[in-house]
């Protein structure tokens, strides 16, 4: 399997001391020559949507896409006939869109929370930096199993599950603690 948009990077139990990437899961939208954005799935922050845009009616989980932008929120989802301007990532995944739209179809309730997922700031690398690291075994390349007809969110035990499913050595990561001097 190589690089490219629409699949799950894992981190390698190896970034351990790396606060942004330790135990990720990211969900890999764009990757050319230019470089590659991707969002963290499994790193749920402790505000919903609502907290961060008042005009909306629900509460919506939100997660840290990453270290860059931190102050953006961006969105992936698999309504693009709702949703103008979506970018495709993949089968039936988008991201982005006219976010005026988004708050109008949740609050409306024609688009649901299985449909969306929301990211405060992003992954990013620049050309050839995440090959780079590939190539260091910083990460593992999976096919995208989370997102196939809704969006699933996950938790931290999602890279758990991950590491249980490499199997080998990495079955020894799936029960430790997150800071390995805890030990």
């Amino acid at each position: 399997m190589s690089l490219k948009k629409g699949i799950l990077l894992i981190a390698e139990p190896s970034i351990i001391g790396d606060r942004s990437f330790n135990r990720s899961v990211i969900l890999l939208t764009e990757h050319n020559d230019e470089g590659s954005v991707g969002f963290i799935l499994n790193k749920k922050l402790e505000y919903d949507l609502n907290d961060l845009v008042p005009e909306l009616k629900q509460n919506i989980n939100v997660y840290s896409g990453g270290p860059v932008e931190q102050d953006s929120l961006y969105f992936i989802h698999n309504a693009p006939e709702l949703i103008d301007h979506s970018v495709h990532i993949d089968t039936n995944l988008y991201w982005g869109g006219d976010f005026k739209q988004v708050v109008a179809l949740l609050n409306h309730g024609l688009l649901q929370e299985n449909q969306i997922q929301f990211f405060l700031g992003y992954s990013g690398w620049g050309p050839h930096q995440l090959a780079d690291e590939w190539h260091n075994k910083n990460w593992q390349i999976r096919i995208n199993d989370l997102h196939m007809s809704a969006i699933h969110k996950t938790d931290s035990a999602y890279w758990r599950g991950k590491m249980k499913a490499l199997g080998g050595d990495y079955l020894l990561w799936c029960n430790a603690p997150e800071d390995p001097s805890f030990n």
